[in-house]
């Protein structure tokens, strides 16, 4: 089932309340002071049947001029709206701003209701819905219904409730799978019952016991009950007006403008990106310029920085960072109302392209570029966008630099892999051209390794991902890598890395040197030398020999002082593992014994085997480790 929002809209004393109450049958003013001076001041709620038995949200706004605040607050969601013109008044300022600020959120669907027809006659009331026509003619509500009404007398009423029927049924409904999202507009406490919130609920659904973070303060707090218009509910949808009970939270901790989001789901926020729309007949907007910037049921001050021009003309779209003074909530294509600091007046707006930016020079082509696409790409284009270059990153980090919804983000991930545009690679995401300039480079590096240094094995696998893989996550190098493997380009040998095929191939001069490097250890056997000082002795090239071994499993390395030749390493192995496995424990002694060897080998050695869970140590003696038996078994059998 989907749900939606109807709201007022209109100047001061047009009727706005008194039609909500013809509607619904619920005054909504409920302050002394609202009924004391006929003016509705806080936003005013109330459930509205429909003919077919729909019911839906009904949200009455204040018309005043210094109640825009709030109108703002209950315009940011709604998905229908009734502008309300009086037809003794006419078209008034306040309904001029009104339409400005509705045209801003996009609240693109209207019905447009002449009220108080009883105090006119029908030759005037004709001469006010022409005016109407032509105020709305430049607007998106030029073909938008209108019918006169008198709440008094209730004539027309009955004629609107279907009109509401038939606009609703056309609306798209709101997005109730994603996550939720409830901007909100009220705070209170219950006595009994602790603290209230309420608000429209935005997107997805919330239920009775769900942990949700009020930001942007972050305080953690949990679903105690749920109502709407008075009804006990273990859930609530998308459209919907909600009142949570909630805990562990005092409603002086909850300012208005919050949000209810699930945690991880925003950030808060010190600057936004938007195109911002500089509404006609209003003053140019200046570089630093001070505003007050709403959204949804938030406002907070903050400074306008125009990113492609000096100045902004009345009637001209810009890219704009707002920096501001206080934090907010802010989803990609969120709407943005933008009033001058002083006087306090409606004067532009538009979509949020990014939410989280870094700040920006101006006149930056690149930052440009992005922006545009933002405002006009498809989801496609905005992942691509995000995956620039070799970049590679998981769909959590994709769905928030696009600001694309969980739904859209996964749906766009799947359209672009089927589409060869991406590959998914372990647990990132990367576009397919900029994995081909991975693996050239991975390549290059490769072959250039090679013929500098023909007889190591190749690159260290550590070397490679500190050089070209920094800032992605181990099950993708991981992945890329075995695809590398598939294809034939690499070869993973142990810790290293080389190109397909290639294989040290000593000259005759440099075996000699190898094969003298190896006898020296073999001739040390338990008491190998130091390599450190071999290296030293035997010659330029010995570095290269040294590892020409190591590379070829012709020595096992334990520290950087402690090398065996791989025959000895072996024989080690069995021995103590033998005697391990025989007699229960083995002391530092005995094994010191067993291999005539000297404490500075044997005790690196051991730790080694403790380190392979072939020992486990307990004080001063070792017992079998949980693969002691194992490690025999695999032991060569010459060893």
């Amino acid at each position: 089932m989907q749900y939606a929002i109807v709201g007022t809209a209109g100047h001061v004393d047009h009727g706005k309340t008194e039609l909500t109450r013809a509607l619904t049958g619920v005054m909504t003013d409920r302050l002394q002071e609202e009924q004391q001076r006929g003016i509705s001041i806080k936003l005013g709620f109330a459930p509205l049947e429909l003919p077919d038995g729909q019911r839906v949200g009904l949200v009455d706004v204040p018309g005043h001029e210094r109640f825009i605040r709030q109108m703002l607050s209950g315009a940011a969601g709604m998905d229908l709206v009734l502008l309300i013109i009086a037809a003794d008044e006419g078209v008034m300022p306040q309904t001029r701003e009104h339409l400005d600020i509705l045209r801003l959120l996009q609240v693109h669907r209207a019905i447009v209701v002449v009220t108080k027809k009883d105090l006119v006659e029908e030759d005037w009331l004709e001469l006010v819905m022409e005016e109407i026509r032509e105020t709305l003619e430049d607007t998106e509500y030029r073909e938008a219904p209108m019918v006169a009404v008198s709440a008094i007398t209730g004539e027309g009423i009955s004629d609107l409730r279907n009109l509401l029927m038939e606009e609703l049924a056309g609306l798209p409904g709101r997005v109730s799978s994603g996550k939720p999202r409830l901007p909100v507009d009220r705070v209170f406490s219950i006595t009994g019952f602790g603290t209230v919130v309420t608000g429209t609920l935005w997107s997805g659904t919330i239920r009775q016991g769900d942990s949700l973070m009020i930001m942007p303060d972050g305080i953690r707090t949990r679903v105690r009950g749920i109502q709407v218009h008075g009804e006990a509910r273990q859930e609530v949808q998308a459209g919907q007006r909600v009142a949570l009970n909630i805990t562990d939270v005092e409603v002086r901790q909850i300012p208005r403008g919050s949000v209810l989001v699930p945690a991880g789901t925003l950030e808060p926020t010190f600057r936004l990106d938007m195109e911002m729309y500089l509404l006609p007949g209003k003053k140019e907007m200046k570089q630093r310029d001070r505003v007050r910037i709403h959204v949804g049921t938030s406002e907070v001050l903050g400074r306008v920085f125009l990113l492609d021009r000096e100045t902004l003309q009345p009637g001209e779209r810009a890219m704009v960072q707002l920096r501001l003074e206080s934090q907010l909530v802010v989803s990609r294509q969120d709407r943005v109302v933008i009033r001058s600091y002083s006087p306090m007046d409606t004067i532009g707006g538009g979509p949020v392209l990014d939410p989280l930016p870094p700040r920006h020079k101006r006149f930056d082509k690149e930052v440009l570029d992005r922006l545009a696409t933002r405002l006009s790409g498809g989801p496609g284009d905005l992942v691509l966008q995000k995956l620039g270059g070799s970049a590679a990153f998981g769909t959590k980090e994709i769905q928030a630099g696009t600001g694309l919804s969980e739904e859209e983000t996964s749906r766009t991930l799947t359209e672009l892999l089927e589409e060869g545009e991406i590959l998914l690679l372990g647990d990132q995401y990367i576009r397919r051209e900029g994995a081909s300039v991975l693996r050239d480079q991975l390549e290059d590096a490769l072959d250039t390794f090679h013929r500098n240094f023909p007889l190591r094995p190749g690159l260290s696998r550590e070397e490679v991902r500190s050089r070209f893989f920094q800032g992605y996550s181990t099950r993708f190098f991981n992945r890329f890598l075995e695809t590398m493997e598939d294809e034939g380009l690499l070869e993973a040998r142990q810790s290293f890395l080389a190109a397909a095929g290639f294989s040290p191939e000593p000259t005759e001069a440099q075996s000699q040197g190898i094969r003298a490097m190896e006898e020296a250890f073999l001739q040390g056997g338990f008491l190998p030398p130091d390599p450190a000082e071999l290296v030293a002795a035997a010659g330029k090239d010995a570095g290269e020999y040294y590892l020409y071994l190591l590379g070829q499993q012709k020595l096992v390395k334990i520290n950087e002082q402690i090398v065996f030749a791989t025959e000895y390493y072996f024989r080690a192995r069995r021995i103590l593992i033998s005697f391990l496995l025989e007699k229960g424990e083995l002391k530092l002694g005995d094994a010191r014994d067993l291999l005539d060897s000297s404490r500075k080998y044997v005790l690196p050695l051991l730790e080694h085997f403790d380190g392979l869970k072939i020992t486990r140590r307990t004080g001063e003696t070792r017992i079998p480790g949980p693969l002691a038996r194992k490690h025999l078994e695999e032991t060569p059998e010459t060893a």
